[in-house]
């Protein structure tokens, strides 16, 4: 089984720099995949309330004979509805997330995104605040967030986010935002981690590294975040390839590696796949 190296928190929580996403993985096949996940080595599970598969991610956690305290377990509130995000419209839908996932508590809870036109993530991070006081939470953080959001928590709450989970990868990796957490002590989790469809995948910098350590694509680029010192939470339903992308602790990429795929988001070639936080608002 790998040894996944974690990262400390900044308020003392070890968190897995590699765990298992869920995001568009059905209800009904969640508890087979991350059965599987589990099995394979992984410790950290990735959710949301969105996701619509709380309830099989908490029957594959439960079903996985793995101690509770070597699982480290994350899910989001979903802001989305467009109705008022008071203290306990959050707490209700925090409890609702642990009924489901059949768990008293999680170790990291993220508001999902900040959507800046409502003008209320500062009111639901002082709801989140609550939660992580109680210890239902063993670490509270956001998805998504601008630096100009993080500011505003900044001016506002003197509880820093542990964890800002953000789209990044190498087509779009987020240098600016990557600079603003450390310095204010912000882990930084990247979500679809390998892009999304094979675009990524098949490029010739990327495809060429690969064969040049005898590793497969995805094993690269998962690499290349490890090595930035990002957390990732690679998707898959595939059995073989969720074994594969844990498994990119025994090589390391050179300075010239990284920096040919350093330069596939440089300048105008960074891109987005998903949403633009500052307009997203469903």
């Amino acid at each position: 089984m790998n040894q996944v190296p974690t990262v400390q928190l900044n308020n003392g929580t070890l968190m897995p720099r590699l765990g298992f996403g869920v995001w568009q993985v059905p209800d009904a096949e969640a508890e087979r995949a991350v059965a599987t996940a589990l099995e394979a080595g992984y410790r950290s599970i990735d959710t949301a309330a969105v996701y619509g598969n709380e309830g099989g991610t908490g029957k594959g956690l439960a079903a996985s004979g793995v101690a509770r305290e070597d699982l480290f377990v994350t899910t989001k509130l979903w802001n989305g509805p467009k109705q008022t995000w008071d203290r306990d419209a959050v707490l209700r839908a925090f409890d609702d997330s642990l009924g489901k996932l059949g768990l008293d508590h999680v170790d990291l809870y993220l508001i999902h995104w900040p959507r800046p036109m409502r003008e209320d993530f500062v009111s639901i991070w002082r709801t989140f605040e609550e939660i992580a006081a109680s210890g239902r939470a063993k670490a509270v953080g956001v998805s998504n967030f601008r630096p100009a959001d993080l500011e505003r928590i900044a001016r506002e709450s003197a509880l820093v986010p542990a964890v800002n989970q953000i789209e990044l990868h190498p087509l779009f990796p987020q240098a600016e935002l990557r600079a603003v957490h450390a310095e204010r002590g912000i882990a930084t989790e990247a979500w679809s981690p390998l892009g999304q469809g094979k675009e990524l995948l098949t490029l010739p910098a990327v495809t060429g590294i690969a064969a040049k350590h005898g590793r497969s694509a995805a094993q690269v680029v998962l690499r290349w975040h490890l090595q930035l010192g990002n957390v990732v939470i690679p998707k898959s339903v595939t059995p073989s390839r969720i074994r594969e992308n844990l498994d990119v602790f025994g090589f390391e990429l050179d300075a010239a590696d990284m920096a040919a795929l350093d330069a596939l988001g440089s300048g105008a070639a960074a891109r987005r796949i998903g949403p633009d936080p500052a307009v997203f608002d469903v």
